[in-house]
């Protein structure tokens, strides 16, 4: 049985002398990075460390801010320093900009549809802008508030579809955008059922466009703007009692 056992432990370290430091490396830093998110960078754990009953908003900001510098500013430091390569081999430039900026206009004209019928069911769009209450009385914190959640989707879009994607496409190929769009999807659980199914389909589109154009911004951009305009009609329909997707319900949003 020892004999089997130091066999087995002798083949567990040969195999793991043959794998690569990069792809090795960069699994088990987002495994570490997600981790930390999730147990020490959510709103729970603001409200829990710090005693507040905030209706969502500083709890909220307090998310942002974590995670922007869990998801952004660590991998930022990690690849020049341990991984000793550029950030721009992780997606951090303009790459295909034509392409880049006219499939994130297309994504956004193809999504418009899918959002405005989804924001319809006033349980959803309750659910947003995830500040809270806070945020959906007083229109003049909205913009402050969205510039925090660019900052959380810029990290977010750099860490699945920079760090991991571009750092895993050289070993993995195509692949890589599938390996991505797990975590991505799971990471969505407790949101809206609508929501987190979509995000299959929008992990895989977002990495199609970060490959094609060697570049995660784009991604960034559609992101954004997606919560931009959910925050925003949900808001509208709020203040108006308008819900549905019919055209009384979008004539209603706006005349009250």
């Amino acid at each position: 049985m020892i004999e089997q056992f130091k066999i087995e432990l002798r083949s567990l370290f040969s195999a793991i002398k043959t794998l690569s430091f990069k792809e090795s490396f960069i699994f088990i830093s987002v495994a570490l990075i997600t981790f930390i998110s999730m147990y020490y960078a959510n709103p729970f754990f603001f409200r829990k460390t710090f005693d507040t009953n905030d209706d969502k908003f500083y709890s909220f900001l307090y998310w942002c801010s974590a995670d922007g510098f869990l998801m952004l500013i660590i991998p930022i430091i990690l690849i020049p320093v341990v991984l000793k390569e550029k950030l721009s081999d992780f997606g951090f430039r303009l790459g295909d900009y034509k392409f880049g900026l006219k499939s994130a206009a297309l994504f956004i004209v193809i999504m418009l549809p899918f959002l405005w019928i989804a924001s319809g069911n006033e349980s959803f769009a309750r659910t947003y802008p995830q500040g809270g209450s806070y945020v959906r009385e007083n229109i003049s914190v909205l913009l402050y508030y969205e510039l925090f959640t660019g900052f959380y989707m810029l990290a977010w879009e750099f860490f699945w579809r920079g760090y991991m994607l571009f750092g895993l496409k050289q070993k993995f190929g195509f692949y890589a955008i599938f390996i991505q769009m797990i975590p991505f999807f799971i990471l969505h659980r407790g949101k809206p059922e609508i929501e987190t199914f979509a995000s299959i389909f929008a992990g895989l589109i977002l990495g199609v466009q970060a490959w094609r154009s060697n570049s995660f911004i784009y991604c960034f951009i559609v992101h954004w703007f997606v919560i931009i305009f959910v925050d925003v009609i949900s808001v509208l329909r709020y203040k108006s009692q308008s819900y549905g997707i019919g055209p009384d319900a979008f004539i209603k949003l706006f005349i009250n």
